[in-house]
Order: C-alpha cells, then structure tokens, then sequence
C-alpha cells in the first residue's frame, strides 16, 4: 500500500505528465498554423507520450492500493516566436519533469517504498530519452539557422516519427 505522501506525489506526477500532453497539443497546433506540419506530428507523438506515461502512473496507483485524484489542468501557452523556441520550452519543460522524476524517486527512498523506487526507474530512463531527443531537433533547428530549406528538410525528418507504445510489463 502507497503512503498517502506517495500517493499525492504521484498524483501530483499524474498531472504533470497530462498537462504535458495538453502542452505539446497546443505546440502541434502552433506548428500547424506555421504550416509545419511535420513538427506539428511530432508534437502530437510527443502528446501519445505522455498520455501514455499518465497513465502508467495512474495504473501503479491503483495497483498499490491508492486513489488517483485528477485535478484541473493550466491553460499551456499556444504560441511561440519561432519552431527554436517552442522546441527550447519543450526541453524545459521535459528537464522540469526529470527534475519531479528525481523528487519521487528521492521521497520512495526516504520512504524506504523500494517498489515505487524500482517503478520509477523506468521513469528516469525515459526522461533521459526524452531530453536528449528534444535536444537532436535544437540542434537541427540552430544548424539551419533561418534557412527556408533547412526548415523545410527538418520538417520532413520531423514528420518521420511513429509512436512506439512501451513494452507490457
């Protein structure tokens, strides 16, 4: 059985992960508008994602007995001055998740919740994925500089993306 600290962090967690996905929707459609359809498919990957990561939150809550709490989610920004900058949001905001990841992880240990720390150290893996995977498309977007054809060579590899969902555990 989940602590109730647990059970509310990883709520909270639950949260973050959805507005995550809420974020990224309003990125896929700024990148429509900007007729950027590949980033925009990206972006809705990325939704995939995180939907995906809630909702293993959500399964190991209620497997270890807990209760999930969904509360209201914040209006995400919906506009960015350039793809550079919505790309650079999305890597702070993923290194602020890595950042919540490590506070569950540290509260299961002082907790001495060995299961939720070994559950959560998929988490940790994922996050360095995740990070690094918005970081390739910075660099992209820095190496094209304003280049209408590099943007456009990018939007393609962009679009080339399928999700994968995770493995059954």
């Amino acid at each position: 059985m989940l602590s109730e600290k647990m059970q509310n962090a990883l709520n909270s967690q639950i949260k973050k992960e959805i507005y995550s996905s809420y974020l990224y929707m309003a990125m896929s459609m700024y990148f429509e508008v900007e007729d950027l359809s590949g980033a925009a498919s990206w972006m809705r990957i990325q939704v995939l994602e995180e939907l995906t990561h809630a909702e293993k939150f959500m399964n190991y809550v209620n497997e270890r007995g807990g209760r999930v709490f969904l509360e209201a989610l914040e209006k995400p920004a919906f506009s960015w001055e350039t793809p550079l900058d919505a790309f650079s949001g999305a890597l702070e905001h993923e290194r602020f998740i890595s950042a919540s990841i490590n506070e569950l992880v540290s509260l299961a240990r002082e907790e001495k919740d060995f299961m939720s720390d070994n559950f959560l150290q998929w988490f940790v893996a994922e996050q360095v994925e995740e990070e690094a995977s918005v970081s390739e498309v910075i660099r992209m977007f820095k190496l094209a500089g304003g280049a209408g054809g590099g943007l456009l060579m990018i939007d393609r590899e962009l679009g080339s993306r399928v999700f994968t969902p995770p493995a059954a555990e």
